[in-house]
Parts: structure tokens; sequence; C-alpha cells
């Protein structure tokens, strides 16, 4: 393998066997057919079967349809016809979602796609990318799209930006000459890599990799043979799965041997404990979480992110940690002048707007009149550092077109990495005068005097010092700094236009963060996220950015990381905030070390330098702007507007999620908790079996669909984001279940006991499955807040309402109309039915109180 970057532009031209005309469009054809089309294909394309396949991985799943069989073979086909329908359900809305989140991200990637000018036959050709061959000579400038790895051969001024590949937001010079075979790939400066961008200049450069072979596609194809690692909803719920399997067979066997040893016939007992296990079962849970995270996914797209995979919905919700980039998720990825210094004095751009003086006009009249980047109609073209300085002028209210009107250009001396500066030669009126700007370094070098209060005086050695002072200290909070400066010409001094200039001040740029990113990490923060900033960019320019947006902790550079022990490495990635100068594998150690300290971690990318992190984070959040193909696809969520203030916001519909399912869940598993209890007590005490088999499941069919799906569109809670969501689907709720499930079972208990005494058996148990039925009817509304209904309201959830009134009136039609012979039911009384009531409000009520009490103690 040729190391590009240790030859020649003239070598690279022989190895590779291209003319300086370029390659033939035979030749062309030849090499296309050896090397393939320039694009990243996905190694492991999935067929929509296999997409849909997918969706039946869970275990609960695999339990429910064990259910449906069950169901199936003691007749129930009701209950099978709704378990099957509700797994159909849960695995269509699973691969619609995933399905139109891989058409969204394909029509990007076509919204994308790039023609190239290349040397073809001896003459220039424009060709779209996707031909292009190793030995293409290529033509680049300004604002290209840089689609292959590339030897340059010739430039003019060029810079490029190449924060995808290294994070730096600064534009990065490039060079011609040779470079040592052990340079790192980010300081490859005779090298133009697949995935950056020219900002300013030209360039002529040799294709030396196109595809899989570009250090993107190598490191696509590492990411797509890599194991995807399981989301953490999908383990939650199969811990959920085999915990609840667990305790619903344990008790029903318990049910069952019990039923024998009271003397009940095997196979009653037999289709009693069967119709438990099925009732038990949170069959509609499925169908519950799949409407959660589509409900979730579609608030999260109005935001800008998009999910590729439902559970990840959840995911983002109970992240703990975001690791983030710096440049253009936290900031603009453009730059702007921050700071002004003159006469001494140092302003920010606000104040200079407010009291521009006389110095302060003048340094931004150079930026603008020495500059080649243009302003048309408010849309800036040219070098990001240039338009920096004319949007500056322009706060000022500095027009470059009426300025430049007035102030003819007669010669520019360009700038180069040698000069360090650049200057130009205008002409207002008789008296021509050379604008200056370039590093402080040279500015000051070449000038003798200082404009100061709108006068001129001379430039002291002393004075110079206390210059260069005030510069370095505007770099070390992170700026990057300019010099200004000019001279009026004589004939005479013509050829002198960039010697004994006129000091004017310093404008010191910066990627200014985005405005409300600000908001946005103190909001994560007072949710309990902890922020931790991952950049290549250096430590001066990310913790300037920090302190902008308001996030504090330590800071760490990659070269630092590189002599930590194991155990410091744990210590740094728990205490340290910034990460500068980090390398990919650094970056995917510390998402790897922080998932060993328990931490649930989303991590944000956009390049090469991102995808393997991506890959391990429990939530890979790509960018949809800037980001490369290959890390959308490595990804878990792609951020449609690259801003990190989106993924807050999507943060919070993830944490609607997690608080939805765990509602549900507490609705679900306190009425199995209560059915369960009624029918193993009645059995120890000796009474007649309260529920026979398909009462029990009629009970699951109403209450575990409308009421269980209409938790699942419960809005989120105003205090959402200040509750951290910690630990799994159970945690936290069970003393609600037990408590919830135990007064349930006190309520049928007694309404079947009491009716036994005065009513008959088939009075006794209608009685008792409809105070069962109804208590969890009026149960779920205690279910959708941890707060009082009292301070709430119960009417901001319509589809409860709608819910509980379809549950209601299904149960009276299957007391009142012929189905009720199906279940054995008896008609009730209007006394009856009002004692059924009564007895079922007994868990809201006192849910309700203990509740406001706790309101009250506050």
């Amino acid at each position: 393998m040729v190391n590009y970057h240790t030859i020649s532009a003239k070598e690279a031209l022989s190895r590779l066997k291209t003319p300086e005309s370029g390659l033939s469009s035979k030749e062309a054809e030849e090499r296309l057919k050896k090397h393939g089309y320039n694009e990243l294909k996905k190694i492991k394309r999935k067929t929509k079967f296999a997409l849909f396949l997918e969706q039946f991985k869970s275990l609960l799943i695999w339990i429910l349809i064990a259910a449906a069989i069950i169901s199936y073979f003691i007749g129930n086909i009701i209950d099978v016809t709704v378990i099957l329908a509700i797994v159909v359900i849960n695995a269509f809305i699973g691969f619609v979602q995933e399905y139109k989140a891989e058409e969204i991200i394909e029509k990007l990637k076509k919204t994308l796609q790039y023609t190239i000018l290349v040397l073809r036959d001896g003459r220039q050709q424009e060709i779209p990318s996707k031909f292009l061959v190793p030995g293409d000579i290529i033509l680049l400038e300004e604002g290209d799209k840089v689609l292959t790895d590339c030897r340059i051969i010739s430039k003019i001024n060029l810079q490029t930006n190449e924060a995808v590949l290294t994070g730096e937001s600064f534009p990065i010079e490039k060079f011609v000459e040779t470079l040592p075979a052990d340079t790192p790939l980010a300081e490859r400066k005779n090298m133009l890599y697949a995935g950056t961008s020219v900002v300013k200049g030209k360039s002529k450069a040799i294709i030396v990799n196109t595809g899989l072979n570009t250090e993107f596609g190598k490191l696509a194809e590492l990411v797509q043979t890599t194991k995807d690692e399981i989301m953490p909803l999908e383990q939650k719920i199969n811990d959920f799965s085999k915990k609840i399997s667990m305790i619903i067979t344990a008790f029903v066997i318990v049910v069952f041997f019990t039923g024998l040893y009271v003397g009940i016939e095997r196979m009653e007992m037999l289709l009693v404990s069967i119709s438990l296990a099925v009732g038990a079962i949170p069959e509609g849970l499925p169908a519950i979480i799949a409407i959660t995270l589509a409900i979730a996914i579609r608030q999260m797209y109005k935001v800008n992110t998009l999910i590729r995979k439902l559970p990840a919905a959840e995911t983002l919700g109970r992240a703990t940690v975001i690791c983030t980039d710096k440049t253009g998720t936290l900031t603009k990825e453009e730059l702007e002048v921050d700071q002004i210094f003159t006469s001494n004095k140092l302003y920010s751009i606000k104040e200079a707007k407010k009291k521009p003086t006389p110095d302060i006009m003048a340094t931004l009249k150079i930026g603008i009149l020495c500059n080649n980047a243009r302003d048309e109609k408010d849309k800036f073209l040219g070098d990001p550092t240039e338009i920096a300085l004319i949007k500056s002028g322009k706060l000022l209210k500095l027009d470059k077109k009426k300025e430049t009107e007035e102030n003819l250009r007669m010669k520019e001396h360009p700038f180069t990495s040698e000069r360090k500066m650049m200057s130009i030669i205008r002409q207002k009126g008789n008296i021509k005068t050379s604008y200056a700007k370039g590093s402080p370094e040279e500015i000051l070098k070449r000038c003798t005097k200082e404009l100061i209060g709108g006068k001129i005086k001379l430039l002291s050695k002393k004075r110079k010092l206390e210059l260069e002072k005030a510069y370095q200290q505007m770099a070390s909070s992170g700026l990057r700094v300019l010099g200004f400066a000019f001279r009026n010409l004589t004939k005479i001094s013509q050829n002198q236009a960039e010697n004994h200039l006129i000091f004017t001040g310093f404008q010191g740029m910066i990627d200014n963060p985005r405005p409300e990113v600000k908001k946005a990490i103190q909001q994560a923060i007072k949710g309990g996220i902890k922020i931790k900033v991952i950049t290549g960019d250096n430590a001066l320019t990310t913790k300037a950015i920090a302190d902008k947006i308001g996030l504090k902790g330590e800071i760490i550079e990659g070269k630092e990381l590189d002599k930590l022990t194991e155990s410091q490495w744990n210590d740094v990635v728990k205490n340290k905030t910034i990460f500068a100068r980090v390398n990919p594998k650094q970056k995917l150690k510390i998402v790897e070390i922080l998932k060993k300290q328990n931490e649930t971690v989303a991590v944000t990318g956009d390049g090469v330098n991102d995808i393997l992190a991506l890959k391990k984070a429990d939530i890979g959040i790509a960018m949809g702007r800037r980001g490369a193909d290959v890390s959308r696809d490595s990804s878990d969520m792609v951020l449609l507007d690259d801003n990190f203030a989106s993924i807050v916001k999507a943060v919070r519909q993830g944490r609607r999620v997690f608080d939805n399912i765990k509602k549900s869940i507490k609705f679900l598993l306190t009425a199995n908790v209560d059915s369960t209890l009624v029918v193993l007590i009645a059995l120890l005490v000796g009474l007649p079996l309260p529920f026979l088999p398909l009462a029990i499941l009629w009970m699951n069919l109403v209450t575990d669909s409308l009421p269980a799906l209409a938790l699942a569109v419960e809005p989120a809670e105003k205090d959402i984001m200040e509750k951290p969501k910690k630990g799994g689907l159970l945690t936290g709720i069970w003393l609600f279940i037990l408590v919830g499930g135990f007064i349930g079972f006190l309520s049928s208990i007694g309404i079947f006991y009491y009716s036994l005494n005065f009513f008959g058996i088939e009075t006794a148990r209608t009685m008792a499955i409809s105070t069962a039925i109804i208590f969890e009817l009026f149960f779920v509304f205690t279910c959708k807040t941890d707060k009082s209904l009292f301070k709430t309201g119960i009417l901001n959830n319509k589809y409860l309402i709608y819910a509980f009134i379809a549950s209601f009136l299904i149960h009276i039609v299957a007391l009142y109309t012929p189905l009720s012979k199906a279940f054995l039911f008896t008609p009730l009384t209007l006394v009856q039915f009002g004692i059924v009531i009564a007895a079922s409000l007994s868990g809201l009520i006192l849910f309700e109180i203990w509740k406001l009490i706790k309101l009250l103690r506050r």
C-alpha cells in the first residue's frame, strides 16, 4: 500500500499511471470495472421481510404467541384473535417506523449527490461523483465537497473544513510538499479526504482511493460488520418478561394445586389455572409500547429528530449522559467576530455596536475592504473568516458593496501560508490606500504607527510588546485573532504597500454557540443528565464555548488521556466534562467506560471520527445535514438540524415514553394481582370459585385493551424534565401494584362473599367479576399520574375518557344482552349494580386520599 503523503505529486501521477492531461474515457471505464462505483454501499442491507421478522424477537412476543396457542386449545377463540391481533399490530408499527426512517435517510442521501469537475481526454468534464476512479485528476474550488481521497498536485490559497474528520472548527491550510510516513491522518496537509470540503482557494488533485477504499469507506466496512448493541428498552422488556412469566407460573401452579387440594375437579381447575395464566399475561403491553413509541417518534420528528428504531425513543428518554460534539452541534459552524481590541481596550461585538469609536470603525472597515468574500442579498459567499469580517462590519452599518464602490480595487497581494497576511490597494478619488490583515505577529512586525483615539501615534517596541500580550490574551480565550492595519500611499511608497503600516486593532473570531443551546444545557443538567463535550478541536476554543453555554467542569486533552492507567481512566471519565483533541479510539473508550459505570449513554457524531462510538453507545445520534452517510447508517437516531437543543426536546418525548409505559404496566399488573389473589384466597378459605375461566378471559379482554392503550397517549407531566429516568420497567412501582391489587382483591372478594349469602352463586360471580372489571376502569385514572387528580384533573387525556366509557358500555352489553349466557353472567338489579359501583370506587378513592395527604405534607 502506497502512503501518498510521503511521495511527491509527480511520483503519485507516475504510480497511478496518469498523464498530466488526465485519464482517457476508455481507461476510466476499465478502472471503474476494477474498483467499482465511488459510493459507500451497505454490506448488510435488510430486506423488507427481514425487517418485519425482526419485530418478533422480543421474549414478550413469544410469551404472547404461546398464550394464543394455549387459548386455542382450550377453545377461547376470542382471546386467540385478540392476542394475535396485538402481536401483528405491534410488528406492523415497528416495521413501518423503521422502514419509513430508512426511506427518509435514502432520500437524504439522494439530495446530497454531487457532480465533480475532472480532467478526462485532455479536457475538463463534469461527471457524477459515483463514476470517479483512482488516477482521475479532479479540479476543486471554494464550496466543493471532497468525495474521494486525493493527493494534492497544485493549489492556490487552499483551505478545507475537516471538522467531519478531526472536529477542528477552523479551516485547515493545505500544501503540496511531502510529509514523513508517521504523520497522523488529521495532519496530512498534502492530502484531501472524502467527507471534507473546500472553504477557500483552488486545487488540482489526483484521486488515490474511492468508495470503500477511502478512509471513510474502511471505517464504514468495519462498522457494518460490527454487531449492533442491544437497545436498553429491548433488554428491559426481556428482563420484565422473564420476571413476569416466572411470577405468573408460580402463582398459577399454587392456584392449581390449591384447587385440587380443596377438592375441585382436575379439568375444571386446569381450565381456571390456564385462564388465570393467560389473563395475567399483560398481552396489551407490546401494542401499548409500540403505540407509545410511535406517538413519541412522530413528536420527535416535529423537533427535527428522526428515530430509526422504535426502542431508541425510550432509550433517549432514559439517557443519563449525552456525549456531544462541539462543532456544528453546540455551535453554528460559522465563524463570527466576538471581540475587538482597539486603543488599548477590549470590546465585545455588542459593546462595539453600542459605542462605535473611530478606531473600531477603522478596524472593521479594513476587514471589509481587505476581503474577497461577497455579500449577495444576505447570502455570503467566500472564505469563512472573511465572511465573519463582513458580518461584523455590517453589524455596525458598514456595507461592503457601498464601501468597495467608493474605494476602487487596484491591486492585491494575496495571502499565503509563508506570508501569513494579505493586502489590497484601493483608490478613493486621488488617494490610494493599502489595507492589510493577517496574523497579529506579521501585522505588528510591519507596523510603525498606531491609530489611538482617532489620532496616529508612533509605535514603540514597548507598545508592540503590550499589543502582543493583548492578542495572546484574546487567543488564550479560544479566539482566532487577526491584526488590521492600513497606509495611505504616495507614488514613492507604492512599492512599500505592506511596510510602515498604521496598526488599528485586532478582531477575535469564534464559532459561537447556537443561541438556544445554553437553555437546553440547563434543562438537561436540571433533569439529571450529565453533558460531556468530546471534540477534536483544541482545548482553548472548546473551553470558551463551554463558558458561553454555562457548562462547567474540568477539561482534559487527548495527549493526556494517552498517559492514563485504567483506574485513572475511570476517574477521568467520571469527573471531567470536556475532552479536547480526542481521537476516535479515545472517544470509543470514553463511551465504553461510561457504560461500565452504568450510565445510559447518548453520543452525537457526524463523520469518520465518530462512527465506532455511535455504534457502541446506547443511542447513537448522527448529524442529518453535515453527517456522512456511514455515520447515519450506524446511528439509532438522526438529528435533522444538527442542533443539540433538538436532542433535549426529543429527550422530553423519550421520558414521556418511559413514564407512559410504566403507567400502563402499573395498571395491567395491578389488575392481574387482583384476579389471581381473588381465586387463590377464595380456594384457601373454602369459598366456591369466584371467577369462571371465560369470565377471567372476558375481564382480561375488557380491561387490558382500551384503557391500557389510552395511557400510551397520556400527555407529558410538566416537571418531566426534572425527573431522571433510572432503573427497569418495574423499578419503584411494586408497592403501588401490590397495594392496588390488594385493595382490588378486598373489593372483589368482599362483594363475592356478601352477595353469595344474599343472592346465590351465579349472581355472586357476576357481581364479583363486574366489581373487578369496573374497579380497574376507575383505577386507571389514578395510574395516570403520581400526583393528586385534584391537582392535575382527569380531562387532559380525552382518549382515556373515551376508553373508560367504551369499556364500561361493553361490559353492560355483556351483562344485559344474550351475550351474558356465553359468559354465564346474570343481569344485575339496579341495587346490585349500585353496590358494585360503590365497591369499585374504593381503589381510586383510597389512592387519591393518599396522594392528597402526601401533597398537603409538603
